[in-house]
């Protein structure tokens, strides 16, 4: 099925969002962007394979060794806070994280993530534990926790930003669509 989302001067047609499923992988707040990819490799190598391999190490070593692909990171508060390196998100995408779910998050690692093809949602997650299976759905803003058979509505997430993660970021959806009409 096909949405359609009315925007000002021009119609977007985008596909339903995919269901995506994984393992929740849970930290807590004020996660900054040098703990999820700390700047002594940011700054030997621009290769997001080779910083895929140290994401979240600082808190939890070996981190990138236990991911597997889909798996999500579940937060609190103010995740992606400090510094504006775009290889945050990247690190993460490459790694094989399939979407960041918190509270809240930075305005900046916001729209990074955006930007690079990362989905976030902001829900409340409280009631999700480490290693707890999800169905994150994200154009309804619904993650389901499988593990406890519950229900958490997230915040909205605008059909233009679903337009851009379904492109795959914002580069490519320019590249496809020639410019950017608001």
């Amino acid at each position: 099925m096909v949405a359609f989302e009315r925007n000002r001067k021009c119609v977007i047609a985008r596909p339903d969002p995919p269901v995506l499923k994984g393992t929740a992988r849970v930290f807590g707040d004020d996660i900054n962007t040098d703990y999820i990819i700390s700047g002594r490799y940011k700054f030997k190598t621009l290769d997001m394979g080779e910083l895929a391999k140290h994401v979240m190490e600082d808190l939890e070593p070996g981190f990138a060794d236990r991911i597997d692909k889909g798996d999500f990171i579940v937060a609190g508060r103010n995740f992606g806070c400090g510094s504006s390196r775009e290889q945050a998100p990247l690190a993460l995408k490459a790694a094989g994280i399939s979407a960041v779910i918190a509270r809240s998050f930075a305005r900046i690692f916001f729209r990074n993530a955006i930007n690079n093809g990362l989905p976030l949602l902001i829900c409340d997650t409280s009631g999700i534990d480490d290693s707890d299976i999800l169905e994150v759905d994200i154009g309804n803003g619904l993650v389901r926790d499988l593990t406890k058979d519950s229900d958490i509505k997230c915040e909205h997430v605008p059909g233009i930003m679903l337009t851009i993660l379904d492109e795959g970021g914002l580069v490519s959806f320019i590249q496809k669509h020639g410019k950017f009409r608001v």
